[in-house]
């Protein structure tokens, strides 16, 4: 339920700055208003949205110095995870993450904006998994819906999809052969692309 609204919100259902009416949420995801509330709280509390007094949930703006902050800490542990993946992750959790990065691969070029995010989310679940760090995983959960937002802004930017998938397959190679230092290299540059593409999508609108 929480997922259904954040990505909705991702793909600009809901745009920044506007109300999030109960009654439309609760006809969207067909729930009660209780458990819309509790979707809202989780989503206040992870900075997708502000509750405005005697205006209800507003989706949060983010500010192209904020974007670069969460794109800065982003660089730092999806390197870090993708390090340490490659020294760690097992076999099983290799397979999981090949399999999700084909899955990727046919999302991004085949579907729409909900299940392209979907996918990108998978995979990074399981790239979080193969590391072995839960307070890292925790950490980057946290991060998510503000990464999610940003990932759909650098989507929308011609020939983005095709550099992405390039970018990963990079990533891939790395974690196959267990460079723990490629892999780090190439999730960086794999962000700071992304960075730079959701960036100009920011400062353009």
């Amino acid at each position: 339920m929480t997922e259904n609204i954040r990505n909705a919100i991702a793909v600009g259902h809901f745009q920044p700055g506007e109300r999030l009416p109960e009654r439309e949420l609760c006809e969207m995801i067909g729930v009660s208003r209780t458990l819309v509330r509790e979707a809202l709280r989780q989503l206040e509390s992870e900075g997708l949205i502000h509750i405005i007094p005697h205006r209800g949930p507003v989706v949060a703006t983010l500010t192209v110095t904020q974007a670069k902050g969460i794109y800065a800490v982003r660089t730092e542990l999806e390197g870090l995870a993708s390090e340490l993946f490659a020294e760690h992750a097992s076999d099983a959790q290799r397979s999981a993450l090949k399999n999700a990065f084909e899955e990727l691969k046919i999302a991004l070029t085949e579907s729409g904006p909900i299940d392209r995010l979907k996918a990108k989310n998978h995979f990074y679940d399981c790239l979080i998994e193969g590391s072995g760090n839960e307070a890292l995983g925790d950490t980057l959960r946290m991060l998510n819906s503000r990464v999610t937002l940003l990932r759909a802004t650098s989507l929308k930017t011609a020939g983005r999809t095709q550099k992405s998938i390039e970018e990963l397959e990079k990533l891939m190679e790395a974690l196959s052969s267990r460079d723990a230092s490629a892999a780090r290299k190439a999730a960086a540059l794999h962000v700071k692309n992304a960075a730079a593409a959701a960036l100009a999508q920011l400062s353009n609108s």
